[in-house]
């Protein structure tokens, strides 16, 4: 990992941080891999629970930094063989492709890229005073960091489009009346610290079970879904982190579990 993403865990949260303040954590190309590094690092922690992810100084992130990008040559549209994002897309895809919840806690600005990493995040604290925006149509593009992909399944449709045209800037408040955060709060990154902790109580096994089938369900069919969800259930059933949940809480205690496998 760089200087550009600050990483550090607690009883398996980990607390991840943009940081290029200066910049109002706009992306330049080190900004770019050190959080596809970051990512990819924790997804090898079997201890991980949860990842709150957020920016440090005045905003979550500015988006992209077009002049140190141009500057350095950077081609942001390069694939490589590990995933089906290319090099701009999987600054967001990483932490959608994580196995365990991702809390986004966005405060100033969130435009561009910065709004679609905060996008890819599974839940999301907003400040009732952020800016969001899809801003690529600006420059004339569209938005080219996975944003299309999970915007459309957090807004209605109409809302999507209106946004993409138009670029509009919206506030945390109106953010969270369309769909694009899941709470309003003062104190973002703490209220996202605050559920972290809440997740990784619980049983990892069902907490990544969890996760992969409600994204699974976002894109199968009635039937695939259904089968999906059993099959998850049966690997669940009788295993050493399931049996534990259960007899904490008949003994009234908090649980120990062990790492996923």
């Amino acid at each position: 990992m760089t200087d550009r993403v600050l990483v550090s865990m607690h009883d398996g949260v980990a607390d991840v941080r943009l940081n290029r303040p200066d910049k109002l954590n706009a992306l330049d190309g080190a900004m770019f891999e050190a959080l596809v590094e970051t990512g990819r690092e924790l997804a090898r922690d079997r201890s991980l629970r949860a990842v709150v992810l957020s920016g440090e100084g005045r905003a979550f992130c500015a988006g992209l930094d077009f002049q140190s990008v141009m500057a350095d040559g950077v081609d942001l549209l390069q694939r490589d063989d590990e995933s089906p994002a290319n090099r701009a897309q999987r600054a967001p895809f990483v932490w959608n492709e994580l196995p365990v919840p991702v809390l986004a806690a966005v405060h100033g600005v969130a435009y561009g890229g910065g709004l679609q990493i905060a996008l890819a995040a599974d839940i999301r604290f907003v400040h009732p005073e952020a800016r969001l925006s899809v801003m690529e149509i600006k420059w004339g593009l569209v938005p080219d960091m996975s944003g299309t992909q999970t915007l459309r399944h957090l807004v209605r449709l109409d809302v999507a489009k209106e946004l993409t045209f138009t670029g509009r800037v919206v506030s945390g408040v109106e953010a969270a009346e369309l769909g694009l955060a899941t709470h309003v709060s003062d104190t973002p990154r703490e209220a996202a610290l605050e559920q972290a902790r809440v997740i990784a109580s619980k049983s990892p096994d069902a907490v990544r079970a969890g996760k992969r089938l409600l994204d699974a369900a976002v894109y199968a069919d009635l039937e695939t879904g259904l089968r999906e969800e059993e099959s998850r259930q049966r690997a669940l059933l009788g295993k050493p982190n399931q049996t534990e949940a259960v007899k904490a809480n008949f003994e009234k205690r908090d649980p120990r579990f062990t790492d996923p496998e």
